[in-house]
């Protein structure tokens, strides 16, 4: 499994999905550009040392990613738009875990070439959890489901 970061607007969102990706030992991918400098200090702030432990692979854009995304992993959009909940939804070890930007999600033809989208239900009239909060919620229940020990 995999967490894929989509155009970051905050690099302490950032910095602190990096630090999940080494903690959980999941590949993390960041798909190009950033709303900052990638060497922001804020990113290397909020994910400390474990940013050096981090399996990361960078894509300059979003084609450049659907080019070399292999054809075994599903990609799984995490959006508050889908009526599928994410606890609902059998994960596989080859999933890909997306996130969008946090001002604005993903494009809808990014939505529209994901393999499937989940939500995390929310108390009306809540709207949205943090980003990094969304991806280790489902990034927990993905592996979960999909380690033994």
């Amino acid at each position: 499994m995999q967490l894929a970061f989509f155009q970051p607007d905050i690099p302490q969102n950032l910095g602190t999905m990096l630090r999940l990706s080494a903690c959980m030992n999941v590949g993390a991918i960041l798909i190009e550009p950033c709303g900052f400098p990638y060497d922001d200090r804020k990113v290397r702030r909020a994910g400390m040392d474990y940013i050096d432990h981090v399996l990361l692979t960078r894509y300059a854009s979003w084609e450049q990613f659907q080019e070399k995304k292999s054809r075994a992993s599903r990609l799984i959009l995490l959006t508050t738009k889908s009526p599928l909940v994410y606890t609902d939804f059998a994960f596989m070890p080859e999933d890909i875990l997306m996130v969008g930007r946090e001002s604005a999600g993903v494009p809808d033809d990014v939505a529209s070439a994901c393999d499937a989208a989940v939500t995390i239900p929310m108390h009306p009239p809540m709207r949205s959890l943090n980003v990094a909060i969304s991806a280790a919620m489902v990034l927990g229940e993905g592996l979960r489901q999909t380690r033994t020990r």
